[in-house]
């Protein structure tokens, strides 16, 4: 193989594919990119058996070939590489020549034929959607994904397209998030995918552009800006999440996000791992958020609502509450509160956060 290639390509395509690579391998050749040629470009491959992320990038083919490269040491080459013009050639036992300017590296790798294979997705379903409304679909969810292993279908975000409607949906059973979308293009599908690829797929989109999403029955592909991400899907049955769904109640508190938000904060420097809870007594035109520890100290603070419903006083997690306020936009936001034992629900066009009260301790 013998290659020219431009560094902010060859440095975009780096970028992308390196946080694939695992922190620990069992098979080294996962250590490594695959680079192969094709008729209109390089294609460099990272995966960790999970996920794959490919991406086809212009380079000036001099002769055909595929390799390995080390991952890390190659992204630290190239990102300290002057700009302009990159020869990359394979020459005997897998070593690897890198020029640019007056620079050389020579890396060895390992035979392509070692690399797994990334699977093709048979399609099944696909959807397309505008990139920066996929993001904020997912920066509205995946805070609510389960970090408990042994909760497995949990650990991941359930893409549910029913009809015209796309919903997005991450719980870890103390709390939920929903994001609704309606679309033009009908389908039906129900896949869960892993927390790791949500998390890449982030990273990954921008605000302009678009993103095809590919389901098939057992993976799921995404393509988006050139680059090609495959992902094995979470198999089971992701919880009936209609069905805790309250019931929308009349009398909603309004309160000012912003200051909400920062009461919480400043409250929850007062928490404990024995004590997590903080308090929230809620009055006809105050809300006062407090936390006392006995062997630390207190915090208290008052924030003006709009409220008609009954008093009363109900303990949550912060984090949980810290997590979907930081994550909305709207200045003022309604908060459902029932009882001290009934979840509270944040409720905005297209969207429903619920989250289950702790015990105040």
């Amino acid at each position: 193989m013998k290659i020219k290639i431009l560094k902010e390509n060859l440095a975009e395509a780096v970028q992308a594919l390196q946080n694939v690579i695992p922190s620990r391998v069992t098979l080294p050749v996962l250590n490594n990119f695959l680079m192969e040629t094709q008729k209109d470009g390089l294609r460099m491959i990272a995966t960790d058996l999970d996920i794959g992320i490919s991406k086809i990038i212009s380079a000036e083919i001099q002769e055909e070939g595929k390799i390995t490269i080390p991952a890390k040491k190659f992204a630290e080459i190239v990102r300290e590489l002057p700009d302009g013009e990159i020869d990359i050639s394979v020459k005997k036992n897998n070593s690897i020549h890198i020029n640019c300017a007056n620079s050389f590296f020579k890396l060895m790798g390992i035979p392509a034929e070692e690399f797994p294979k990334i699977p093709k997705i048979e399609k099944e379903e696909d959807l397309t959607l505008e990139q920066k409304e996929l993001k904020r679909m997912l920066e509205l969810t995946i805070f609510a994904v389960s970090r408990d292993e042994t909760r497995y279908i949990l650990n991941g975000v359930l893409f549910d397209l029913q009809e015209k409607t796309f919903n997005l949906v991450a719980t870890d059973g103390r709390r939920l998030s929903l994001v609704t979308k309606d679309i033009e293009k009908s389908g039906n599908f129900q896949i869960i995918v892993p927390l790791k690829t949500i998390q890449e797929l982030n990273r990954l989109l921008k605000e302009e552009g678009m993103v095809k999403i590919i389901q098939s029955e057992n993976q799921v592909c995404f393509e988006l800006n050139g680059l090609t991400i495959i992902s094995r899907l979470i198999e089971g049955e992701f919880p009936n999440y209609r069905q805790v769904i309250p019931e929308e109640k009349r009398n909603k508190l309004k309160i000012k996000r912003e200051p909400f938000l920062q009461a919480i904060r400043r409250a929850s420097l007062f928490t404990t791992a024995e004590s997590l809870s903080v308090k929230l007594e809620i009055f006809k035109e105050k809300i006062v958020i407090s936390k006392i520890v006995p062997e630390i100290g207190e915090a208290r603070e008052e924030i003006p609502i709009e409220y008609q419903g009954k008093e009363l006083a109900i303990g949550f997690n912060p984090h949980y509450l810290i997590d979907v306020l930081k994550s909305i936009k709207e200045e003022e936001i309604p908060l459902e509160l029932e009882d001290s034992d009934k979840p509270g629900v944040i409720r905005l066009p297209n969207y429903i956060h619920i989250v289950l009260p702790m015990q105040l301790v």
